[in-house]
């Protein structure tokens, strides 16, 4: 059996899978719950896997991040045009999070659209020096509700196309 067998031919190879596609950046849970679904999950698994997979990088963004963008400006100044954008976008996110603080952190990540989510709340979290301890309930919330919410649309979408 190969690895792509693996992946989609039983609930703990899928339920892996799901949170491998969790993990990236842009994807995140918004893509992970019907991914799963997709692949067969129960939409309880999809959920479950989506969130500890969205959830797995957080810790490190917001912990580390600010160092990664020295480290990458340091070792490649072609990379500066790179950091600039992200951290743009984290002060520009961190802007309508900041007035609200933990309760805003949670539902910007909570709404899924497009530059939104638990990537860009742990980076507005970084540059807006929230304390990990504290943002990550926030975020955490956030990435529940947006699975809620994406599990409830993904079942909707399956029941309107399935029959």
């Amino acid at each position: 059996m190969d690895l792509l067998e693996w992946f989609t031919s039983n609930d703990l190879g899928e339920m892996f899978f799901t949170m491998m596609v969790s993990m990236a950046p842009i994807i995140e849970l918004r893509g992970g719950v019907p991914f799963g679904t997709a692949l067969g999950l129960a939409p309880g698994q999809a959920l479950i896997a989506a969130i500890v997979g969205n959830m797995l990088p957080i810790p490190f963004i917001i912990v580390y991040i600010r160092r990664i963008f020295y480290w990458m400006r340091r070792k490649s100044p072609r990379l500066n045009g790179l950091v600039d954008k992200l951290e743009r976008k984290a002060h520009l996110k961190g802007e309508k999070v900041s007035k609200y603080k933990y309760i805003g952190l949670w539902l910007f990540v909570a709404i899924p659209l497009p530059g939104t989510g638990a990537w860009t709340g742990a980076l507005a979290a970084a540059f807006l020096d929230m304390p990990l301890r504290k943002a990550l309930p926030s975020i955490f919330l956030g990435v529940a509700t947006a699975g809620l919410i994406m599990t409830f649309a993904t079942g909707v979408v399956v029941s309107t196309v399935g029959g």
